[in-house]
């Protein structure tokens, strides 16, 4: 890439990311753009340096969650042993779940359905990867037997419990709901002669960085 051309796809990158938290939380339907220029903290003339419609900055958005998940697949595709495999699947998980949020979707399917689809795609490719991981340590009896399906289907329980609401009813902290759902993740999942083997100390400081960055969205 041209050094012009990068600074400007960086510059879309800086652009596109101050948006992000905004959609991620709100939505984008319903903003205009003179909105979006000043949730980027940008005139509408400098926005259109970088962006030439909404639809533009929507699918530039979607195009670098499907590359980070990409990154994500390729970078899982490792021969680590199933316990730092799981640590790192499970912190890819929760951090998905904080960038790609229901809101977004359905919002996404109905204005934007190529990219939609484009995003989909990729999130099934993930899962599909994350499935045979399972299959995997169930086959060489380090995981219990358990249809990988239900597990990947409970992580949509982190949709509900990462809510503002929800955690100041029950009086709780991000950060405990991350480590209670790690613990459940990782005692249903290994059995129990191989859970001893897994360091739960690599993962506090990953948990701490995620509960700082989902309570500042949160909140």
């Amino acid at each position: 890439m041209e050094p012009q051309n990068e600074k400007q796809h960086q510059m879309r990158i800086n652009l596109a990311n101050r948006l992000v938290t905004f959609v991620r939380k709100n939505g984008f339907q319903s903003l205009k753009i003179d909105e979006i220029a000043k949730i980027m903290d940008i005139s509408r003339a400098t926005l259109y340096k970088y962006f030439s419609t909404k639809e533009d900055i929507i699918t530039f958005i979607v195009s670098g969650l499907v590359k980070y998940i990409h990154e994500i697949i390729e970078d899982s595709e490792s021969n680590q042993a199933y316990g730092p495999r799981f640590q790192h699947l499970f912190e890819q998980t929760i951090l998905l779940k904080e960038y790609i949020t229901d809101i977004f979707l359905r919002e996404l399917e109905g204005s934007y359905p190529e990219s939609y689809e484009r995003l989909k795609k990729a999130m099934k490719e993930r899962e599909h990867q994350e499935l045979a991981f399972y299959e995997a340590g169930m086959n060489n009896g380090v995981f219990n037997r358990i249809d990988g399906r239900l597990i990947v289907l409970q992580d949509e329980i982190l949709r509900t419990v990462l809510d503002v609401k929800y955690l100041m009813e029950n009086h709780l902290t991000v950060y405990q709901v991350l480590f209670e759902y790690y613990n459940l993740k990782k005692t249903q999942l290994f059995k129990p002669d191989e859970t001893e083997r897994i360091d739960d100390n690599l993962m506090i400081p990953r948990m701490e960085y995620m509960a700082q960055k989902i309570s500042k969205d949160l909140y």
